[in-house]
């Protein structure tokens, strides 16, 4: 499937080293023809980390797509009703967003982005970046594994041995698992090997 002419949301969580592998993807997304309506978590904005500042992402994601950032929740909701979109994405997922969604909880402008997708029956990708995919976190992650209209960016542990628990999804995916997605499709394998010894 083309995604030219396609309306897919971006929404960015606070797994702030994941960002570098996340910003490539979106520009494909743009350069395949999509319009990418970028979203973003209050702590994606106004947090600033050795990965960078907050006010520095928002102005590069917002260059990238050419669309400003949505950044409340009352500017989210709309992608319901009034600027439905075609598929959604959440890269990176970080674990506490994921137990929210996963509970139906909506105290983000990303989170309700997805909440607005989902109830327009449309298909929702996530890519997750968490530190207890394998720990606490692992109710939430198959929760919403097992959740209509939600697709996985295949994902795998990066660092078995000084972190466990760990999954991140493999984000260089993710063009081709919305594809999936909007043909309401799982891209499969779901679980992949992303670590690799010495690296």
């Amino acid at each position: 499937m083309s995604l030219n002419g396609k309306r897919i949301g971006f929404g960015l969580t606070g797994s702030h080293c994941t960002y570098d592998a996340v910003f490539p993807e979106i520009e494909k997304l743009v350069n395949a023809g999509a319009e990418v309506l970028p979203v973003v978590t209050f702590t994606v904005k106004n947090t600033t980390t050795r990965f960078g500042k907050g006010e520095d992402w928002v102005t590069r994601i917002e260059e990238l797509t050419g669309n400003k950032v949505i950044d409340s929740i009352v500017a989210a909701e709309p992608l319901g009703p009034k600027i439905p979109l075609d598929c959604m994405v959440i890269a990176p997922l970080t674990g506490n967003s994921m137990s929210k969604f996963a509970n139906a909880l909506t105290d983000s402008p990303v989170l309700m982005a997805a909440k607005a997708t989902l109830r327009n029956q449309k298909p929702v990708v996530l890519g997750i970046s968490t530190n207890d995919a394998l720990g606490l976190n692992g109710v939430n992650l198959m929760r919403l594994m097992a959740t209509k209209n939600i697709y996985f960016i295949p994902y795998g542990q990066d660092d078995p041995i000084k972190k466990p628990n760990s999954m991140v999804a493999r984000m260089t995916m993710l063009s081709e698992a919305v594809e999936a997605a909007l043909n309401g499709k799982q891209i499969q394998p779901v679980i992949v090997e992303r670590y690799k010894d010495g690296n």
